[in-house]
């Protein structure tokens, strides 16, 4: 049987072995974490913001929108079988569109197969099967006017003071009727430009 070592030498050997302890510990972290950071999955980058699709983000049916002054006046109606609204233009698109227009000069009554306007309402674009009446006071423009317009395509003012036309038009103003390529009308002025293949039929009254 091999004799043991002395105590002095195990003590000896003891001593030098804690020594490197704490390295060896060290080191153990060290390899433990870089395991840890190995294992863990790396963050993912924020994801690029989409632009916004021409594609509804809601839509009323059979609906009616009324806006009035501080007195409680009726300023405007704004009516139709549906409504959408596209974020990407923040337009605005009616089916079997009916709007009406007051202000102090009188009001404009148009109907559309289809109308597209912008939430703050600032112009109309009618298309399909439209209608126009204008219907003005007496004035320092000049005397009560009762106008009718109907075309394929008409563009309204906000305020119905304006009313223009880049397609074939027809108007007809106090039992007058001429036809046009385009039209430009302003209430203000009680003035209608008419331009392109103009064609009148003059009442005989």
């Amino acid at each position: 049987m091999k004799p043991g070592l002395p105590l002095a030498q195990l003590r000896h050997g003891w001593d030098r072995a804690a020594v490197y302890l704490p390295v060896l510990t060290m080191g153990l972290l060290a390899l433990g974490s870089y395991w840890i950071l190995r294992s863990t999955p790396e963050p993912q980058a924020p994801a690029a913001q989409r632009p916004a699709s021409h594609e509804p983000d809601y839509f009323m049916r059979s609906f009616s929108v009324r806006s009035h002054d501080a007195a409680g006046t009726l300023l405007s109606e704004l009516s139709g079988s549906e409504v959408r609204h596209y974020p990407d233009n923040d337009a605005i698109e009616i089916d079997q569109a009916r709007l009406l227009s007051i202000n102090s000069s009188g009001y404009t009554r148009a109907e559309a197969r289809r109308l597209n306007t912008d939430t703050r309402q600032s112009q109309y674009l009618l298309e399909g099967a439209v209608t126009v009446e204008r219907h003005g006071g007496a004035g320092k423009a000049g005397p009560e006017t009762s106008m009718h317009f109907a075309g394929e395509q008409l563009r309204v003012q906000g305020d119905g003071q304006r009313i223009d036309s880049e397609l074939p038009v027809e108007l007809t103003r106090n039992g007058n009727r001429a036809t046009a390529q385009t039209l430009r009308y302003d209430n203000r002025t009680r003035v209608a430009e008419l331009q392109g293949r103009v064609r009148a039929q003059l009442s005989a009254r």
